[in-house]
């Protein structure tokens, strides 16, 4: 078949891509300073103002930040493997390190307590994501010491602990030092919390110099990671009932707390508890969001969106006792938690559907004519905290060879849209995959009629093209405005590695390179749903310039309840189908 290969006419991205993946074959470590030029000279439109010298680019500070453990302060050596035994050769007993996290970004990483870091990548995507992350860190941070290491402000940070502590004139020196307004310094602060003054006295002790290692980089060591992680949740899994090599497996990718909330239905039980807390704890800003739900909009009926948006606060506001109750919730739905142990982080949910109650779930999800028919169901939802780009092929291609049955994949992540706002859902049929070249056709099994019932604010946009890009910083003005003349729409990072594997699992061959791929007739059902974190067309607007809140967080309920709805009715005509099988008298599953 000809086609016409939307091609990103980048020539720099593709230069600093080669630059580092030179750089990191060598035996030694690799200075994060010889990537500069060719990063400045990408000019991606998360870092709009890489080369600027006359202020500091504030929200890309906060979005690397928020991506990068807090003791990257203390950092200048990062190492880079993907399972523990590869650090422990090079002698770096890693397990006996301080285990980190970043807030913004699931990444297993591992500090010594001084100047070293181990990460574990999960894949090549993990790579393509924090090489140019610790370049535009590294950059900010060497423009903040320029302009911070002779001025008044040292004396302020000798004494102060908090932002808190700044009075509004020393708050607006520090803007005018840092050629940046107020309201950015007060968002570097939100997003640095407690570690803003140490990371101002860090940045003032001298220029940041970055050097990554990196140990192990084989296609066998990540495979070897992949069935490790497999290995020991299907290991975990089996005492408890979930024999996942034989019983079959519906596979969400998503995120750990969606699924449950509303299958659980815990917050809707809470409702009265949690709308009083609200008002005792003097959470104005969450009871005018509530406030606006009982209106005559017509939006009361998804409530539980917001419900499961306060459940956070309302929690943390009642010490262990929440999240105990809210654990015995989930264990009486038969939801079993696993955390990855060894090699990358991504966490497990597997719930047996056969557990379930009607009086429990989310009235939403109430959709099935017999509800008890869910009783004679053998089947399990395992759903896995969404991982990084090539990963999902690595997982979904390892665990789908392995579990009994392969009933359904059902992807839930974030985008950056190149039409739509924050907040809005964006539903592809064709996914455009950068690491394979390949042009994924395919039917989604959801439409806009499926997430819009339950969307209050954003909006939903079907029949949409995306494309599966390299990473968050892998991109310009220059590359988004050729695939929008192409029809592209979303970029992302998961859904062309999924689809990979769904070629895999439907068809007898390792999936193809630089095709159009036709999977309408695969029989396995695939649903991908996007929410919008990020419009790069507002000159860099994303995660680090704004916080989602509420109208971020509805999207994914809305998507999550979609995909419960969906396999909650597969899974009831899967057991019709069987009853009929057997008794072929029984025409309408009575």
């Amino acid at each position: 078949m000809q086609r016409t290969v939307p091609q990103s006419a980048s020539d720099p991205i593709a230069l600093f891509m080669r630059t580092y993946y030179s750089l990191l074959r060598t035996t030694g470590s690799m200075q994060i300073q010889s990537l500069v030029e060719s990063y400045m000279a990408m000019e991606s439109s998360l870092h709009i103002h890489a080369r600027s010298e006359e202020g500091a680019d504030i929200s890309t500070l906060v979005y690397t930040g928020l991506r990068l453990p807090p003791c990257i302060i203390h950092v200048d050596t990062i190492l880079l493997a993907q399972i523990e035994d590869v650090f422990e050769e090079h002698n770096y007993p890693v397990t006996t390190w301080e285990r980190i996290e970043a807030p913004g970004r699931r990444r297993r990483a591992h500090w010594d307590g001084g100047s070293k870091m181990a990460v574990f990548i999960s894949s090549r995507s993990d790579i393509d994501d924090l090489i140019p992350m610790l370049t535009a860190y590294q950059i900010e941070w060497n423009k903040i010491h320029h302009r911070l290491r002779n001025s008044p402000i040292r004396v302020f940070l000798e004494t102060h602990n908090h932002l808190s502590d700044f009075t509004p004139a020393e708050k607006a020196l520090l803007a005018s030092t840092l050629n940046t307004e107020v309201e950015d310094v007060n968002r570097l602060g939100i997003a640095l919390a407690d570690n803003f003054i140490p990371t101002l006295r860090a940045i003032i002790q001298g220029r940041k110099h970055f050097r990554v290692e990196q140990l192990a980089a084989s296609l066998a060591d990540y495979r070897k990671a992949t069935a490790r992680w497999w290995a020991h949740i299907r290991d975990t899994a089996l005492p408890y009932g979930y024999d996942l090599e034989n019983r079959p497996v519906y596979f969400v990718s998503s995120n750990l707390h969606s699924l449950v909330n509303v299958l659980s239905g815990f917050a809707i039980r809470e409702r009265e508890a949690m709308i009083h807390f609200l008002h005792e704890a003097g959470q104005n800003d969450l009871l005018a969001e509530y406030e606006a739900m009982q209106g005559d909009n017509g939006l009361a009926s998804n409530e539980p969106n917001f419900l499961y948006y306060a459940l956070k606060k309302y929690a943390a506001s009642k010490g262990e006792a929440i999240p105990r109750r809210q654990a015995e919730a989930e264990s009486e739905i038969g939801v079993l938690r696993i955390q990855s142990r060894r090699g990358f982080d991504v966490g497990v949910q597997l719930i047996h559907l056969n557990h379930l109650r009607e009086d429990y779930i989310d009235p939403r999800l109430r959709c099935l004519d017999d509800f008890d028919v869910l009783h004679d169901s053998d089947a399990i939802i395992m759903n896995i905290d969404y991982p990084l780009g090539v990963a999902a092929y690595d997982i979904l291609s390892h665990l789908s060879s392995r579990v009994g049955r392969l009933a359904g994949v059902y992807i839930m992540g974030k985008a950056a849209t190149l039409n739509g706002g924050i907040g809005d859902v964006m539903i592809p049929n064709v996914v455009h995959d950068e690491h394979s070249q390949n042009t994924y056709l395919f039917s989604n099994c959801f439409g806009a009629q499926d997430v819009s019932p339950f969307m209050t604010l954003g909006s939903v946009l079907d029949n949409q093209k995306a494309v599966t890009v390299y990473g968050t910083f892998l991109q310009n003005p220059r590359y988004m405005d050729v695939f929008y003349e192409e029809g592209y729409t979303i970029l992302e990072m998961e859904a062309g590695a999924y689809l990979s594997a769904v070629y895999e699992t439907v068809r007898p061959r390792r999936h193809p390179t630089d095709e159009i791929v036709r999977l309408y007739e695969a029989a396995l059902d695939v649903g991908i749903i996007h929410y919008a974190s990020d419009t790069p067309f507002s000159k860099g607007e994303n995660l680090g310039a704004r916080s989602l809140g509420y109208s971020g967080v509805e999207p994914t309920y809305a998507t999550t309840i979609a995909i419960a709805r969906r396999i909650l009715e597969q899974e009831a005509n899967r057991i019709y189908r069987l009853k009929r099988k057997r008794r072929p008298e029984l025409v309408h599953g009575d």
